[in-house]
């Protein structure tokens, strides 16, 4: 690599909000993935994706306004972070690695919008599920049969057959990307009241053939329509 593009080569971002916005999903991202690395990619509409692997199979996503090179790299989580906090105007992505993420992102096309879900329900049902993993899990976590469990499904009232039938493990990744916040954009927690969130505030459904997209205000989770864990992405 020359000089010149290893100068170049990073995460320029176009505002102090965007870089706020990557520095909150970059601490998330290294709450909620062990593995070390974050994925981003620029988009056809100019911005960049940001993606991560949750410790529920479920993958979890946000768009910031800014340049990326290369286009699309798996970057170490802790150098980005670190650039963040140091404030540097092209973020460093540390050493790529592109073997700690096979294969492709889900499509941006091919995605119908299913149906709008009030994001206090999905709160409500994220604290419920945290209380039941609270009382039965073990020393690996929540079982499986609670991950698994389908606690929302959503059609279309034109296709009544299409389900969307979405996990607890995509309203926990979802809850703890901090994608749902209250009316004045603060993080939720426990002890916040479900009337902090706005009444009208929804979160929305889309599919396609392979993935359920669970869109929130703060960012996007990803479920596999048929989970075959994310080492066969």
């Amino acid at each position: 690599m020359t000089e010149s593009a290893a100068a170049t080569r990073g995460l320029t971002l176009a505002s102090p909000e965007d870089r706020g916005d990557t520095a909150a999903f970059v601490a998330r991202a290294v709450r909620v993935d062990d593995s070390g690395v974050l994925r981003l990619r620029r988009r056809d509409d100019g911005l960049v994706g940001l993606w991560v692997r949750t410790g529920f199979d479920v993958l979890a996503t946000r768009a910031v306004f800014g340049s990326l090179e290369p286009t699309d790299v798996v970057a170490d989580v802790g150098a980005v972070s670190a650039s963040l906090a140091a404030g540097d105007d092209v973020v460093a992505l540390g050493f790529a690695l592109p073997a700690a993420w096979r294969g492709a992102l889900p499509g941006s096309d091919g995605f119908v919008h299913v149906d709008d879900i009030p994001a206090r329900e999905l709160i409500a049902l994220a604290r419920k599920g945290s209380q039941v993993a609270r009382e039965e899990s073990g020393a690996l976590g929540p079982a499986s049969s609670l991950l698994d469990q389908t606690v929302l499904t959503a059609s279309r009232d034109d296709t009544p057959d299409e389900r969307a039938e979405i996990t607890m493990r995509a309203v926990f990744a979802l809850t703890s990307m901090g994608f749902v916040r209250d009316g004045d954009g603060r993080e939720i927690t426990e002890d916040s009241p479900l009337t902090a969130i706005a009444e009208g505030e929804p979160v929305r459904v889309r599919m396609s053939p392979a993935w359920i997209r669970v869109d929130a205000r703060y960012g996007s989770v990803y479920q596999r329509r048929a989970r075959l864990g994310l080492s066969l992405l």
